[in-house]
């Protein structure tokens, strides 16, 4: 009598515990996607110690939404283009392909590892900003629902995004050398570094493009006071304008991923 193979989902939940797993044992992936924005927001606060944002904002509050917005991004975007390129080019992704794990619970595990590192980021982050660093957290039920799909939507497109920029580096060893100065690029225009209102015309212009200036400014509606909108380029947060960019991206990230993605390195024909 024949047994019934597991559901593609509890494959793909499998798939996720084992992914977490092995997020958490990687020294580079912890420190350089899931410590990054917490270490750089507690430099940043220190480093600007006493500036005033306008409003009354300080440093840690004015940072904290650009470094959770960053956070959805390298935990994303960087680590699922990273880990995917590395996995192909060491021939994991073939051997997974051999066996009777269905791709839909291979990529559940990757979104479900990318849902539980951002969470457990993001819970981090705010401890600190809130504990250590004095920053007033949010209680308006509001502004934590405009968070949710602002979460959603930035992790939504950052994860397919990041599978399909996973077919660009040539190589697993090329893959950070490729993926990761164009994060950095992203986090420079995007406000997560600098005071967006700062940066020259031109480069806030491209960085409208992408989907990382829209999730940060829509963090920045959560987190900082209302009043703060005014400073915003457009005068405003631009919340609509950011849902229909992040879900244009995600509906393109998807459509490419779909076309574009190898289980198999390029010189296995």
């Amino acid at each position: 009598m024949s047994t019934a193979l597991p559901s593609p989902l509890k494959i793909g939940l499998s798939r996720t515990r084992l992914e977490v797993k092995e997020f958490f044992r990687e020294r580079e992936q912890l420190i350089f996607t899931f410590l990054f924005p917490i270490i750089f927001l507690g430099i940043f606060s220190a480093v600007f110690s006493g500036t005033d944002f306008s409003g009354g904002v300080d440093a840690a509050t004015y940072f904290t939404p650009g470094m959770i917005a960053s956070g959805i991004f390298l935990t994303s975007f960087q680590s699922l283009s990273i880990g995917i390129a590395i996995e192909r080019d060491q021939d994991v992704l073939k051997r997974l392909r051999g066996t009777p794990m269905s791709s839909q619970s291979y990529f559940i595990g990757k979104i479900g590892v990318v849902l539980v590192t951002s969470v457990l980021q993001f819970g981090l982050l705010l401890a600190i900003a809130g504990l250590l660093l004095g920053v007033d957290i949010p209680s308006e039920p509001e502004k934590w629902l405009n968070f949710v799909w602002i979460f959603i939507l930035g992790t939504a497109s950052g994860c397919v995004l990041g599978i399909a920029f996973s077919v660009v580096p040539k190589s697993g060893r090329a893959a950070s050398a490729v993926v990761t100065p164009v994060v950095l690029l992203l986090q420079f225009i995007s406000g997560v570094y600098f005071v967006y209102s700062s940066l020259p015309a031109w480069m806030r212009t491209v960085a409208e493009i992408f989907p990382l200036k829209w999730l940060a400014q829509g963090m920045r509606s959560v987190f900082l006071p209302d009043g703060f909108e005014v400073n915003e380029p457009g005068g405003s947060w631009q919340l609509g304008t950011g849902a229909i960019v992040l879900a244009v991206w995600l509906v393109v990230g998807l459509f490419v991923a779909q076309r574009v993605f190898r289980w198999t390195r390029r010189d296995a024909g």
